[in-house]
């Protein structure tokens, strides 16, 4: 099972695409409202409606994945559940994925020390303790962590998140299916 964090104010396309592939590698994942209702709004202002809220997640699951956007990320950073349930992923040893700003919830919750780890460019000073990739990094793996850059790298941080959960022969078919050529 992987959770998807959904915050007002997330980056859509930064949520929507991990959801949209992972479904696509038959990979069982939620959508989660960190607040007391299943409807959130993105950071252009676009409805969605969550699977479950943050107090319905189950204690076992693979990986929690954070989508970005400032609003969304400054949200994640302010909420206690969030908090608790990294913490609780983290010390486990479960696999914490994030992109653009949202990388630096882990940072500033100390969890990226001497970790490999990229973030959107300009919010470095987040990553508390851990080593910048550098602009040539789209997506940094290191250990349980997998961080991406930005709205424009959504897709190989939802390929990558394929191949660590499911295979390369996995994600090189959703990659196949959608026509993408980077990968």
């Amino acid at each position: 099972m992987v959770y998807i964090l959904m915050a007002d104010g997330f980056e859509e396309i930064e949520g929507i695409m991990v959801v949209d592939l992972l479904r696509r590698a038959r990979i069982d994942i939620k959508m989660v409202s960190i607040s007391d209702t299943k409807d959130v709004i993105s950071s252009h202002n676009v409805p969605i409606k969550t699977d479950i809220l943050i107090d319905e997640m189950e204690e076992d699951y693979d990986m929690l994945v954070l989508p970005g956007g400032l609003k969304g990320t400054n949200n994640l950073k302010a909420s206690l559940k969030v908090k608790e349930v990294i913490t609780k992923q983290y010390e486990k040893g479960g696999y914490l994925a994030a992109i653009c700003a949202a990388p630096t919830v882990y940072g500033e919750m100390g969890l990226l020390k001497g970790k490999k780890a990229t973030c959107y460019p300009g919010l470095e000073d987040g990553l508390i303790g851990a080593e910048w990739t550098g602009d040539s990094v789209t997506v940094a793996v290191d250990g349980k962590f997998i961080t991406s850059r930005s709205l424009a790298t959504s897709v190989d941080f939802a390929l990558k998140i394929i191949e660590i959960l499911a295979g390369k022969e996995a994600a090189d078919k959703v990659a196949a299916g959608v026509v993408y050529r980077g990968w």
